[in-house]
């Protein structure tokens, strides 16, 4: 099958790309965001990759079009399509159709954490051999890709292939479940095509305000996914979420397993040495000692176990899986130190995720200067939907900056009682100098974004790299 996908360097089409790729499809693709790391990872695949959406790219003749989300009616390639009533599919159908329909699927779902549980949940699937093919907003550290069919060397006992020679695909599938709407054509979320066998619920919050008009509206999403996940599958859900606890209330036909509480899963931080207990019920599964920050990550780490568990891997090793956990790029990632000056990119954009980042840092450095760099990009971001809990979610941190070059609200009212700490600036350049001049050796400074923001790290640490006369080192 020939495949011509409408957006194909967003993480998810992309993604889509790579696995139909080795699926041995035909893929080409077009976008108007067609530069590296993507286009290259899609062109180290032999895929076709074209500029902008031309009317001319019919007469690649796919057998079907793949639309990603992005798309919408106007789109001069899309408004060919339609004219001409040539078949096309949403990247969610497409998948479940050609991909997941023979998969055991583990889908990880939730407003904040989707990615690294995600990645967790893989790299404990793969440490125990079960070879899972996955599809994740980002890009693990253990993979170094964000997606792949997966494939076994049929050791396990549900492999039917005697010679171990052989690799086969695997019957698992991790995908990271986003309740983003799925085509302009289709307003579902996206997790209702994927039909879990096993399904994480993460947490359950208010956001992209673009689609939603409130909090209700992802609750009827959240229980149609509930809806679509059979009664010999399991779901792992937050303990601790009034929210997905009112969601399951109104209709469950499938097992729940808690984390979060001490009826389910459990840790318990050993503050001197930085070992976790892991409880299931009150009985001690194991010991984890890992580098990963904040009480978040240790939810995370709870629901990859028990989803993990569910497909026969026990706790123990799970827990052996995790101490050898990368995590994910764009999660606290280290890009350069200069002078003991740390930066950090992360991908937090909402104020829940904001506030347990710079919690968790705060947790590592003490009493070390943190400077919080924020880039208000995502669609709810700038329609200031969380400009009244954005300065709580920042009082952690002992310096501000607020890069007001996408917003559409009054940045620096809605961070005034924050008072000195904030300093809000619309050029970037300007920005960088500020940053600079507010460390001293030993600053953390940590850029928060879902976009680019510019390539501010790189500029930032080669300014830094210059005011102090050191070279730059990576972590």
């Amino acid at each position: 099958m020939h495949i011509h996908i409408l957006g194909i360097c967003g993480t998810f089409m992309g993604g889509i790309a790579a696995i139909a790729r080795q699926s041995g499809h035909k893929v080409t693709g077009c976008d108007t965001n067609v530069y590296p790391p993507m286009s290259t990872q899609l062109e180290s695949q032999n895929i076709k990759l074209i500029e902008g959406y031309s009317t001319q790219q019919t007469q690649l003749q796919p057998d079907i079009y793949v639309i990603g989300n992005v798309v919408t009616r106007g789109n001069p390639l899309m408004e060919e399509i339609l004219n001409r009533n040539l078949p096309y599919i949403s990247g969610p159908q497409w998948l479940t159709e050609h991909i997941l329909n023979d998969k055991w699927v583990l889908a990880v779902a939730g407003t904040h954490g989707k990615t690294t549980t995600s990645s967790m949940l893989a790299w404990i699937l793969e440490y125990a051999g079960f070879g899972p093919g996955f599809l994740i907003g980002g890009v693990p550290e253990n993979f170094g890709t964000s997606a792949r069919l997966g494939n076994i060397t049929p050791t396990k006992s549900y492999s039917k292939n005697p010679d171990a020679n052989v690799r086969e695909p695997s019957p698992f599938f991790v995908i990271e479940a986003d309740e983003y709407d799925t085509a302009f054509f289709d307003k579902r979320s996206k997790f209702l095509h994927y039909h879990p066998r096993t399904a994480i619920l993460n947490n359950l919050e208010f956001d992209h305000a673009d689609i939603f008009p409130d909090l209700t509206a992802i609750e009827r999403q959240f229980h149609h996914l509930i809806r679509t996940i059979p009664s010999n599958g399991l779901i792992v859900s937050n303990g601790r979420d009034e929210n997905l606890l009112r969601v399951i209330t109104q209709g469950c036909w499938t097992p729940v397993e808690i984390f979060g509480t001490n009826d389910g899963w459990q840790t318990e931080m050993h503050t001197a040495d930085n070992k976790t207990d892991i409880y299931f019920k009150d009985e001690l599964q194991g010991i984890l000692q890992w580098g990963l920050l904040g009480e978040h990550n240790r939810m995370n780490a709870l629901a990859a176990l028990s989803a993990a568990r569910h497909v026969g891997i026990p706790a123990k090793t799970g827990i052996a899986a995790l101490e050898q956990f990368r995590n994910v790029k764009r999660r606290m990632e280290i890009k350069g130190i200069v002078s003991n000056i740390t930066v950090y990119d992360d991908f937090a954009h909402h104020p829940t995720s904001i506030n347990t980042t710079l919690r968790g840092l705060r947790s590592k450095v003490n009493k070390a200067n943190i400077i919080a760099v924020l880039e208000p990009c995502s669609n709810t971001m700038r329609m200031g939907v969380w400009k009244h809990n954005l300065a709580e979610s920042l009082t952690v941190a002992d310096k501000i900056f607020c890069y007001t070059n996408h917003s559409d609200w009054d940045t620096q009212a809605a961070l005034q009682s924050l008072g000195e700490k904030v300093t809000c600036l619309d050029d970037l350049a300007q920005l960088i100098q500020a940053i600079s001049g507010a460390t001293q050796p030993g600053s953390q400074v940590l850029i928060m974004s879902n976009g680019c923001f510019g390539n501010i790290h790189e500029k930032l640490l080669k300014e830094l790299s210059a005011r102090y006369g050191e070279d730059i080192s990576i972590g």
